[in-house]
């Protein structure tokens, strides 16, 4: 089983897939800040307490919730999927032995943000009864994403090493 997932996994690793899910990430990371910006807002995809939820979302002006929930149907439910791709393969092509396993944190996030980010679009339309979902998903979210990017950065530095030594085979390091 867990060849076969490694397998359909794979195309990750290519070094095309990897930059265009990385050039992705920075593309919707600034997507996000130009519309905060021009719509004076903050997201509140960071937040998991519910009174401070429902009290940012209440001090918003209409369009803002407006914005907001069509910011999250759209630029964050690609986000994930860009990140999370970048960040599985990564893993895999840094540790090939254990890649699946080091990949498992970012798998997790994309549908754990995707589940966020409905809940979130269904409070700033005005449905509080998703809070318990948001206030859930939301730190669960953020304790993935932090391991994935950890276990993305260590990879990167593993890779970076790697093509040094290749490099210059008869250097000693």
């Amino acid at each position: 089983m867990s060849r076969l997932l490694t397998d359909r996994l794979q195309f990750l690793t290519r070094n095309r897939i990897l930059w265009a899910t990385f050039l992705t990430t920075l593309a919707l990371t600034v997507m996000f800040g130009v519309v905060m910006q021009i719509w004076q807002f903050e997201i509140i995809d960071e937040m998991y307490v519910a009174d401070q939820i429902l009290a940012h979302i209440d001090a918003m002006t209409p369009e803002q919730r407006e914005v907001h929930a069509w910011l999250t149907a759209t630029i964050d439910v690609a986000y994930p999927l860009a990140y999370g791709g970048f960040f599985i393969g990564v893993a895999l092509k840094a540790f090939p032995r254990a890649g699946l396993l080091l990949a498992l944190p970012s798998m997790l996030v994309i549908p754990t943000d995707l589940i966020e980010g409905f809940a979130q679009v269904m409070l700033l339309s005005g449905d509080a009864s998703y809070i318990d979902i948001k206030v859930a998903a939301t730190p669960i979210k953020l304790m993935l994403f932090v391991v994935g990017l950890v276990i993305t950065l260590a990879g990167l530095v593993s890779l970076y090493l790697e093509r040094r030594k290749a490099a210059a085979p008869g250097d000693i390091a």
